[in-house]
Parts: C-alpha cells; structure tokens; sequence
C-alpha cells in the first residue's frame, strides 16, 4: 500500500496532461498566429517601403532631369555671343538663385580656369581646377554627374555640368551646378523630412554605394556596400528586403535606383517598431485566454476524477491477499467505459505481443544478417508455399567472379560492402512477390514466380549489366555469372530445378565468365 500511495495516481496524470496539452496547444496557436501575422506585417513594410523609395527616386529622377534642363538652356545663352566678367557672373548667379537646385555655380574655360561663380564667397575666379569633377567634364564634353569628390574648397559634392559650343561649334568649356553633400542642399529639401520616431529613415547611394545622404551627416562620404540593399540598388535593381545596418539593427528596406544617375534610394524601418503592435496584441490574447483556461482545467480535473476512479479502486483492490474478497470488490466496481470494462483482457493483449516477438524471432531466423535477404531457412519455406499452391517460377543463380581475390586483396569488410551493394541491386531490380536469397559467401538465388525461362533470362541478363555498370569503392568494377533454370518446366523437384540452376552457373564460369547461361530445356517432359 505505501508503495502505491507513493505513486502518481491517473486523476493526476490526466490533469498533468490535460494542462500540458492545453499549454502546448495555446503556445502552438499563439506561435502560428504571430508567424502568420509577422510575415504579413513584414511583407507589406517591405512592400511599402519599395513604393516610397521608388516614388522618391522618381522625384528625385525629375530634380535631375530638371536641373540639367536648366543647365542645357544657360549652356546654350552662354554659348551665343562673348561676355565680359560681369556678364559670366550675372548668367551664374541667376542661374543659381532663379532655383534652389545648387547649392554654387561655375562657369569654366576649356583650360578648366573659372571664369565666374555663384556666390562669389567662392573665390575661385581665375582659378585653374584639377578635381575629379573638372577633368571628366572637360573630357567628356557632354552633360555629365559627377560621383562624389572633394572640391577645391574641401566640400565633400556633387558636380552636374553641361558643355558650352558657341554658334560655330567650339567648345568654349563648361556650366556646372552643384550640390553640397554635407550642408543644406535639394537633397536635404527633398529627403530630409522623410524621416520619423520609430527610427524609419531613408538614404541615397551612388552607384559605387558610397553614401550621398543620410539622416547622419557624419555616414555622407562612406562606403556602404556591405549591406545587401545598397549592393543591390547599386546595380539597379529594385525591391525589398531584411537587413542589419551599421548599428546592428534589424530593418527593413525598401529600395529603387534612379537611372538617370545611378544613384539608389533606400528607404528603411526597423523590424522591431513594425512589429510592436503585434507584441502587444499577443500579451492581450494571453491575458484574455486565462479566465477560459482556468474554467477547462476545472471540468478537466473533475472528468479526470470521475475517469480514474474506477481504476484507482481496482488498483486498490487487488492488493488484497484474500483472492475471493479482492474478486468481489472488483467485480462491485462500477466500471462505466469501455477500457475499464475490459481491463481483464489486458493479458491476452500480452499474449498478443508475446506472439509477435516470437514473429519478429522466427522471421530474423530466416534471415541473413549482413544483406536482410532470405537465409536457407527462408528458401525452404517460401519453396514449401510454392509448392503446395502450384506457383510455377524461374530460378537465377548468381556467384561474384573472382571473390576470393577481393577479399584477399582488399580485405573482408570491402568484400561484405561487395556483397551488400550487389544485395541492393537485386532488391531495386526485383518485384515485391520475388525471393531474394543469399545462398552463403558471395553466392545468391533469385526465384520468379509466374515468370517463364526467357523472361527469367533476361532478368538475369539486365542484372548482370547493372552489376557490371556498377563501380564499387575501392574495388572498382565488379563481375557476376548467373545460371537460369525453371520449375517446374526443368523438373517437378524444385530442389533439383534448384541444382540445374547452379549447373547453369557452372557453365558460366567455365566459359569465362561475366555471363549469363540457361541451363538446356529437357526435350521431354520435366523429370521426377
């Protein structure tokens, strides 16, 4: 009796399992809401994210295009007739004040000297240049944009220039506008406001992914192209994505080049803010399912108590020494279901398990252990069943060529994986009713049922190829002979239809073998 009071009872089990089951099933329904509603609030940031930068890489694409419009036209104003000093500084400053799209203008020579500027703060006039900016205007003598670089008066821009021709065609030099990448500029107009609370921000890259704007003034001027959206804008591809940037933080970025230029514009949010409200949600599902939680496990304790009553008193009783007593209070039990009920066929249960071990044992018996094919045991009975219903079937005996030096040349356990790799070919060229056998050592049989000579042949055959195709580890290729005989067209004695195969793998061997051989038909009748 101490011994069971010590013991878990059923009411108790079924109540553990009760809470565990509902705890797993409501963490298991919490985990797949928020997974679901995780990946639909990430998609549609990521997709909300892609159509901002595309529309502020549209407006940026338009500024742009604008900018070298208004560039084009002082080009061609420029171009018409000669000016004096204060005629070059009146077309640049107009040109820079008429607009906020730069930050300076400069007029150039074809010798890269400033011919005016726009602020005259500048200082640059008469001035020769030697930046970036300059030689590739110079050279290229077509509207050109700069990538960034560092300007004669050490400012970090962006240079849009557009040639000069007058009206004969001469290259009289250059009109260039730009744009201060560290200080107020249109960028900062048209991207600077795009910016909120929840840490969302958006950037823009060149094509060599060296930043042109970003919220933090100190990050212009560096490379970015570690991070897989600025590697893919940079390409000018579109589209969304999760990524960590330069702080660690997980975002999520949307991004679209502007193709005039090269630049990209990534537009991000951290993944943490987007998933916020789902946060909350999930700790006000929990809150609201534990009242309905507690009045389950109630009615679970009570169906518990009532399920396992009936048990517990068996149990008790049948701890009494006295048979007859412990029999009646039994058989007074008042067992309402139907396990209970029949609680006394549990031994018959066993001997049903019992049964099937000894299944299991009879049929490892007839067994080989290295390949799981038929042993000998489990050929004679499987001919014993074919031959008690009349089951005509053909027989393939199969040898290794040239065992032996395998083994002695690469050791037994190269030749037990032969043999096994040879087993697995037999059973992929097999059908479910056939019987693989392994005779013992390197020797096999198959037997066929409903399967005439020449399609045993023939099987025989395509196994040998297949072997033969094989290349084994270490050994390299590997040879079979085969011997086809049938039953009972060969003889009625299956064993000695048996005998007549291997007959015919004898003859394989001695012609060489690596072959397939069919024992002679007998011109008569099959003999006893």
């Amino acid at each position: 009796m101490p011994l069971l009071s010590s013991r878990l009872n059923l009411g108790k089990l079924i109540l553990a399992l009760a809470l565990l089951s509902s705890l797993v099933a409501l963490a298991n329904t919490l985990h797949a809401s928020y997974r679901v509603q995780r990946e639909q609030l990430i998609g549609t940031t990521l997709e909300s994210n892609r159509v901002y930068a595309s529309k502020l890489a549209e407006s940026t694409q338009n500024f742009i295009l604008s900018a070298q419009q208004q560039l084009a036209y002082a080009a061609i104003e420029l171009g018409k007739q000669n000016h004096d000093r204060a005629g070059l500084e009146a077309h640049a400053a107009r040109l820079q004040l008429q607009t906020n799209s730069f930050n300076s203008v400069l007029i150039v020579d074809p010798a890269g000297t400033v011919l005016a500027t726009s602020p005259l703060s500048l200082a640059l006039t008469g001035i020769t240049l030697n930046s970036q900016g300059n030689s590739e205007a110079l050279k290229r003598r077509e509207p050109y944009i700069s990538d960034p670089y560092q300007s004669a008066t050490g400012r970090l821009l962006v240079a849009i220039s557009h040639p000069i021709f007058d009206a004969q065609g001469q290259y009289r030099g250059y009109v260039s506008g730009t744009i201060y990448l560290r200080e107020r500029s249109i960028l900062q107009s048209l991207l600077g406001k795009h910016y909120y609370r929840d840490g969302s921000y958006l950037y823009v890259v060149d094509r060599n992914g060296r930043i042109l704007y970003h919220i933090e003034p100190t990050r212009v001027g560096q490379f970015a192209l570690e991070n897989p959206a600025v590697k893919a804008v940079s390409q000018g591809h579109s589209g969304a994505q999760e990524v960590r940037n330069s702080h660690g933080v997980l975002m999520l970025a949307g991004y679209a080049p502007v193709p005039s230029v090269g630049w990209g514009v990534v537009a991000q949010r951290p993944t943490a803010a987007t998933l916020a409200p789902l946060s909350r949600l999930m700790k006000a599902v929990i809150w609201n399912a534990i009242p309905l939680g507690v009045l389950s496990l109630l009615v679970t304790w009570w169906f518990a108590r009532r399920i396992s009553l009936p048990l517990w008193q068996m149990a008790r009783n049948v701890q009494n020494r006295d048979t007859g007593i412990a029999i009646r209070h039994v058989s007074g039990i008042r067992a309402w279901y139907y396990e209970a009920a029949h609680l006394k066929q549990a031994l018959l249960y066993s001997f049903n398990l019992l049964q099937d071990r000894i299944g299991k044992l009879s049929r490892a018996s007839m067994t080989d252990p290295l390949t799981g094919l038929q042993n000998r045991r489990g050929l004679q009975e499987g001919l014993e069943d074919w031959q008690a219903r009349g089951q005509p079937f053909g027989i393939v005996a199969l040898d290794i060529d040239r065992f032996k030096t395998i083994n002695d040349r690469f050791g037994h356990a190269v030749g037990d994986a032969v043999i096994l790799r040879i087993a697995q070919i037999m059973r992929d060229d097999s059908r479910d009713t056939d019987l693989l056998c392994r005779n013992g050592g390197e020797e096999f049989l198959i037997l066929l049922p409903g399967i005439d000579v020449a399609a045993s042949a023939a099987i025989a055959e395509r196994l040998r190829r297949q072997v033969e195709a094989e290349v084994f580890e270490e050994v390299g290729t590997v040879t079979v002979s085969l011997g086809v005989a049938h039953y009972p067209s060969y003889h009625e004695d299956p064993h000695q239809a048996l005998r007549l195969a291997d007959k015919a793998l004898y003859m394989a061997k001695e012609q060489g073998r690596n072959r397939t051989v069919v024992y002679p038909a007998p011109e008569g009748p099959a003999q006893g």
